[in-house]
């Protein structure tokens, strides 16, 4: 006896037709028939009375209507019920990344996946801070990891480090230096990457290079770090990138290696200014909600990246 055998009697038994019993199962009557046949004679016992005009369940059809219902609403059942075994499905959140993330937020992310292995698929996508934004606003990123200052309705936002910035210099002239202030650039240019390539906060740090009497200023047409860097050497350029001689790489633009400076520039600390570059984590508040379909991710995301991360 084959499932398909109690599925074939059950039809019948429900329409009490062989022929609307086969336009329901989408087979002609004979087939039908005749596995119906099949059954009686596994069983031993006739299931149906029937004539070219009627059809009626015997005693033994109408004891095995019940148990064969039964039987196969355990059967469809089990694809349904292995799922809930399995619990729930694992769903790919991605969160955005800029190219120039701290190693030590890299390490949390880490951290992040492993914590929500069961639930969430955590994969990386990266972009530099104004597109991963919009990604996070449309809802095509579960979060993103971005540069700061972020003003966006429905955005919530949690700071997490902030990176000091320092000089980017040619050699020549100040390789012997420790240090620089604002006024001793006047005389320079500020050089920066393209336009889009830089996080929102260097618009902030052009108004006090102006406010410090810097009014020279150009911008190359590409967003490679490497040829801010190389222009620089060529002395009376400067610009402005993390001063954190601890890590392996960096710049000023989001979308670079973290590098700074080589043999025909050096990096150097400002005397009379602290710039530092804020990098946080966003997500959309609604999503975050208890109902929301975030919640669980964004509550862990929390507890990993809010201890104090240390960008030294």
């Amino acid at each position: 006896m084959e499932i398909f055998h109690l599925r074939y009697f059950v039809a019948v038994a429900e329409n009490l037709s062989f022929s609307r019993a086969a336009r329901q199962l989408h087979m002609a009557t004979s087939p039908l028939s005749q596995r119906v046949r099949d059954l009686e004679r596994e069983l031993d016992q006739r299931l149906f009375d029937r004539d070219s005009h009627h059809v009626a369940l015997t005693r033994a059809g109408a004891a095995l209507l019940p148990v064969a219902k039964d039987v196969l609403s355990r059967f469809d059942d089990i694809p349904w019920q292995l799922r809930r075994a399995l619990g729930p499905e694992r769903r790919a959140a991605y969160v955005g990344v800029v190219p120039a993330l701290h190693p030590r937020l890299r390490e949390r992310l880490v951290q992040l996946e492993g914590r929500c292995a069961e639930d969430f698929d955590v994969k990386r996508w990266p972009g530099n801070s104004g597109n991963l934004l919009s990604a996070v606003q449309r809802g095509d990123l579960a979060m993103a990891l971005l540069h700061l200052p972020v003003h966006a309705e429905g955005i919530e936002v949690l700071e997490l480090l902030r990176e000091p910035l320092g000089a980017l210099l040619p050699a020549a002239e100040f390789g012997s230096r420790s240090s620089v202030s604002l006024s001793e650039l006047r005389d320079h240019t500020y050089v920066t990457s393209a336009p889009g390539t830089l996080p929102t906060y260097f618009d902030q740090l052009k108004v006090r290079l102006k406010a410090a009497g810097i009014h020279k200023e150009t911008t190359l047409n590409i967003g490679d770090y490497a040829s801010v860097r190389e222009i620089v050497a060529n002395g009376s350029i400067f610009a402005i990138t993390l001063l954190s001689s601890g890590n392996s790489g960096g710049g000023s633009t989001e979308g670079t290696s973290r590098g700074y400076g080589n043999e025909a520039s050096v990096v150097l600390p400002f005397r009379d200014f602290s710039p530092a570059l804020p990098t946080g984590l966003v997500w959309r508040r609604d999503r975050a909600e208890p109902d929301g379909d975030l919640h669980g991710l964004v509550r862990e995301a929390k507890e990993v990246f809010s201890p104090p991360v240390d960008p030294s």
